[in-house]
Parts: structure tokens; sequence; C-alpha cells
């Protein structure tokens, strides 16, 4: 049976007439739109106790608090505590028969000579039950629009929508999806999703983050060493990034060594700041593909995998490497980013096929790769059957790319990686996954211990059940 979308204005109705929601709005930033939805539908009093807008820093840090910045989300979650704790305590009366709710957000909208880009935080504190402990869900929006009026009503629907899918919907990707609804792709980036509480006490948000870029709704998303979803901007703001991409099925010698090495070579770089630097590595949503369809349970293994070797994780749809330069970019303000990456990915770079659709082909993807202080480096590779490594100095471009390359050489913009641990380049991936999966024996030597017992305890990547414990190996 399919079900007619609501319009914004019919959610909100919806919500005036359900005589069980009941809450307070308070908004910093972008205006009354959300507030102004629930008193335009009609019969508002059924579900707003209070209004609130705190434009003025001195106002807003008397009721809330200071905090590091006013559009984040410290000053989301101050005033989500304050508003739903008020109301918690002056209505008593209302408890028993009322789902008590407090919507905050916190907004920088496009200002007049357009050089600042819109986005806020928007979160919803909410009850399922009366008398019940409350459930958070939390957003960070990008808004798109080159006008301030029209991101000021974008963030109004996504407001009304993100009320109305918490008290409507029981799974966290129905509120997902619902959280754009009447409201087309161009105009809102969601990059970050949080949902937790005793309702959701089941989410992984690690999930949702990839639900987000699965679904379309963001570009990438990330998370720390602990799994704990993070909001990009907010973590890469004004950082040093040194970023290794890749399957990591499963994660090797080789890829831990990337990354130690590329940090040695990052760190001698006289524009990096050493104590402002932040590694992450990346998965492609392509790359999370298996058999047509997101394998969501070996994504999440993968990423225990990486988390437990404490590395930062983004999770994007950006599969040429000049889109998560250009993408990063974006939040480190000119500070230097590097890319780890192997000799066989860089003969894929200068491959001109893979620029068919840049008007500027191959100059175009460089332009971008290269134009915000970044740089490649290149970590060898090892002819199979031989002892000689492989550096840049022995790639060779098609001879009209010869003097691009030697520009970019020359110019540090690709560098290689030296110290490689040379008795590691032997390890394929697809090769320990194959004896992983056939529960073959010896491949423990080619992954960290770490990855090795995590593989085993938990069985992650079809290793076999009926494989029997070594005798030194406990069941835990």
């Amino acid at each position: 049976m399919e079900f007619k979308k609501l319009t914004t204005k019919e959610k909100a109705l919806s919500l005036n007439l359900d005589d069980k929601v009941y809450g307070t709005i308070a908004e910093i930033g972008g205006g009354q739109e959300v507030a102004d939805w629930f008193f335009k539908a009609g019969a508002a009093s059924g579900t707003i106790a209070k209004t609130m807008s705190a434009y003025d820093m001195t106002f807003s840090d008397a009721i809330y608090g200071k905090s590091a910045r006013y559009v984040c989300e410290e000053k989301l979650m101050k005033m989500l505590n304050r508003e739903y704790s008020l109301l918690s305590q002056r209505l008593t009366n209302r408890a028993k028969r009322s789902h008590f709710f407090a919507f905050s957000n916190t907004v920088e909208t496009i200002n007049f000579r357009r050089t600042n880009e819109g986005h806020g935080w928007i979160g919803c504190r909410f009850q399922k039950h009366p008398n019940s402990e409350p459930n958070d869900c939390i957003i960070h929006v990008a808004l798109k629009d080159n006008d301030p009026l029209w991101q000021q009503q974008v963030l109004g629907m996504v407001g009304v929508n993100l009320i109305h899918a918490c008290f409507t919907y029981a799974e966290p990707e129905d509120i997902i999806n619902a959280l754009t609804d009447n409201i087309h792709p161009s105009r809102i980036e969601i990059d970050m999703f949080r949902i937790e509480g005793p309702d959701f006490h089941h989410v992984d948000n690690r999930l949702m983050a990839l639900k987000l870029v699965k679904n379309g709704l963001t570009h990438a998303t990330m998370f720390d060493r602990n799994g704990v979803v993070l909001q990009p901007s907010e973590r890469l703001y004004k950082k040093n990034i040194l970023v290794l991409r890749g399957r990591f099925r499963p994660v090797t010698h080789v890829n831990v060594d990337m990354m130690l090495a590329g940090m040695r070579a990052f760190r001698k770089e006289p524009d990096v700041e050493i104590d402002n630097i932040v590694p992450l590595v990346e998965l492609t949503l392509n790359d999370l593909t298996l058999g047509g369809e997101v394998d969501e349970t070996d994504f999440l293994d993968r990423v225990d995998l990486l988390c437990s070797l404490g590395q930062n994780v983004m999770i994007s749809n950006y599969q040429e490497h000049y889109k998560i330069a250009s993408y990063l970019s974006k939040f480190t303000r000119q500070k230097k980013i590097g890319i780890v990456l192997g000799l066989n990915n860089l003969v894929r770079i200068f491959d001109e096929k893979y620029y068919n659709n840049l008007n500027g082909g191959i100059l175009e993807s460089f332009g971008r790769l290269f134009g915000s202080n970044v740089k490649l480096y290149v970590y060898p590779t090892q002819p199979e059957g031989t002892d000689k490594l492989l550096y840049i100095e022995d790639f060779e471009p098609e001879d009209h790319l010869k003097h691009l390359y030697a520009y970019l050489k020359d110019n540090d913009k690709i560098g290689n990686v030296s110290g490689a641990k040379a008795e590691n380049l032997h390890i394929i991936s697809d090769n320990v996954l194959k004896m992983i999966e056939d529960g073959g024996e010896g491949w423990e030597k080619f992954v960290p211990n770490r990855v090795a017992d995590a593989i085993k305890a938990n069985h992650l990547f079809n290793y076999p059940y009926d494989v029997p414990l070594d005798e030194d190996e406990d069941l835990h």
C-alpha cells in the first residue's frame, strides 16, 4: 500500500492536532523558521508550549552559556539540555499524558556578500512514551541555496520533517529518509546523523553514517577511532590531513606501513604543524559494494578493525582522487593535505580515460587535485618475482604527459615514501582474504595481531566456524 507523502504544512498540522505531542522550539541565527510552520498550520497551541529566538550573542550566552562557536554541536546540546529541563520541570501536570520534546537549532545562513557557507546544527530531544527517558536525534546540515531567504525556507522544512519523523517512525533509516521530504536534493546536504536513547539503544550510528552516503544525503561522513560519529567540517577545520585510501579487506601489514611511513614523510614537511595533524583512512562507497549492494555487516567489520588500530575513518562516494582532495580542502583553509597511495594508483591518476566526464580532461582534474596544497606520497611497489622496488622515478607516463609529470615532481607535488618495509610488499589483500574464507593456514602473519585475533574471534570476512583454535588460543 502506498501512502501519500505529506507536505510540510500537513506535517505541522498533524502534530498540532496530536494532543500527546507537546514541547518547545528554540532557534538561533536562522530565524523562527521552524516555529513559523506550526503557527501558520493552525492549532499550534496544541503542540507548542514556548518558542524562543536568541539572536544577540550576549543574550544567547546568558541563557545557554558560552561555547567555542555559536554554530556548533556544543551550543546545540546546551540549548536542548536547558529547554528540555525547563519543560519537564514546569509541566509536571502534563507528564502522564504527553510526549514531551525540545527542538533546537543554531544556524548560519549565507551573508549579504556571499563570503560564507550556510550550515547549522539541528536537534530534537523527544519522548516516545509519557514519563519515559528522552531520545536525542542530532543532525548537521549544509544549506546549498545562494539566497538567505531560500536557506531559511529549507531550514524550516527540515526542522518540521525532523520533529514529525521522530514521532512517526521507529526505524532510524526511515527518519533519515524523511528529513528531506519536499526538498530538492540540490538544496541541502546532511553530513551527520546521530540518534540515541532508550528507544534506539540497538542503533549503531556508524551504520547510520553509511546510510547518509548510501542514500545520497551527503558525499562523505566520518567517525573517530572510538566509533563516534563526527561532523567532518568541525573535526577537520584548519587541520593538516593525511589520507590513506583503500578497501582494507582485510587490513594488512602493507596498509599499516603505508600510513606509518606516509606519516613520517608528512611530518617532515615545513608547512605541516605536527600537533595539528588528523590522520584518516577512507573507504569509498564503491569499495563497500558486494554483488551490487552495500554489505553492511562487512562494512562494520572493516570499520571495527580500522578503529581497533586507532584510525579515524571516512566513508565517501568520491571514487576519484581529485574529488576527495577538493572535498577536504573546503575545511583545511589551505593547510596541507597528504594522500598516501601506491605506485599503481599513480599510474591510474595519469590515465586520461578516467576524465572523459570533465570538459578540461586531465588538466581540470589535476587543477582540482593539486590546487589546494595537496601532495601525493607514493608508496613503492615490487614486481612479482623480483627484489626490485619501483619508485616515482620508475613511472613513465605517456609522452605528451611527461612534462606535466616532471613539473609536479619538480614542484614537490608528488614524492616518494621512503623507508617502506620491503619484506611486506608481496602481501596482496585479495590473496589474504581468500585464505581467510577458505580457513587456510598462515594468513595471520600477513595482518597485525590485533586484526587476526578479531577475525578469528568474530568470524569476520566469512572466516569458517569449524576451524579449530590453536591450543594456546583462548575462546574470548
